[in-house]
Parts: C-alpha cells; sequence; structure tokens
C-alpha cells in the first residue's frame, strides 16, 4: 500500500507564496510519475502539474505556467509545489498523487492510482 501525505497548505494574500510537499511511503514502485490535481467547476479536477519520474519533463495547466513549479527529490520520495503570485482564483484543495506506471508522467487523472489527502489553500484578496 502506498501513502500520499500532503503539507504546506494555508493562508495567503494574493501575490503571496506557498510551497506544497507531498510525501510518499509504503511500497512504493522503482519508478512513478507525480501530479498535483485541484478540483475546478464543472469536471472532477485538473492537473495543475505534472512530473516525470526522473524530474526531466514537466507540464503545467496554462493558468499556473511561469507561476507555479513542480520539482522532486526521489531520495526523501517527495514532490513539492512552489506556487508564487498566487490570485484569487488559485484556491482550492490540492491533491498529489502518484502514476505507478513508470517514468513518463500522464494528464489523465485515472492513471494516477495513489492520491493524498488534499491540502487546503486560500487566498485572500
Amino acid at each position: 500500500q502506498v501513502q500520499l501525505v500532503e503539507s504546506g497548505g494555508g493562508l495567503v494574500q494574493a501575490g503571496a507564496s506557498l510551497r506544497l510537499s507531498c510525501v510518499l511511503s509504503g511500497r512504493t514502485c522503482s519508478t512513478y510519475a507525480m501530479g498535483w490535481f485541484r478540483p475546478t467547476p464543472g469536471t472532477e479536477s485538473e492537473i495543475v502539474a505534472a512530473i516525470s519520474w526522473s524530474g526531466i519533463t514537466t507540464r503545467y495547466a496554462d493558468s499556473v505556467k511561469v507561476r507555479f513549479t513542480i520539482s522532486r527529490d526521489n531520495a526523501k520520495n517527495t514532490v513539492y509545489l512552489q506556487m508564487s503570485s498566487l490570485k484569487p482564483e488559485d484556491p482550492a484543495v490540492y491533491y498529489c498523487a502518484s502514476d505507478p506506471r513508470g517514468e513518463r508522467y500522464s494528464v489523465n487523472r485515472n492513471n494516477y492510482a495513489y492520491w493524498g489527502q488534499g491540502t487546503q489553500v486560500t487566498v485572500s484578496s
């Protein structure tokens, strides 16, 4: 069983920064891609950012490009989401998820087998 635990959420003012962390534990696969998701109106969730196992390739939603950065430290089984210039439309519960299929990330949430419990991000204007 794989467990993911997010942390780092909180209440900040618009324009501020936050860094989310997600730690994996349990029976992790040898290689796995990671993603951060958040619910959006009309959809179950959107992929905010994704990163390959090696960290070489990443992908971002258009709404967060330039402002957010995903990274990982495989030695610590941890993935990060650095969020800068937070906007009033960014508040949500942010979930990290693990895709155990291998190196490459997926933008399809159905490929992510393991999910954390989420961490709340709130932005005040």
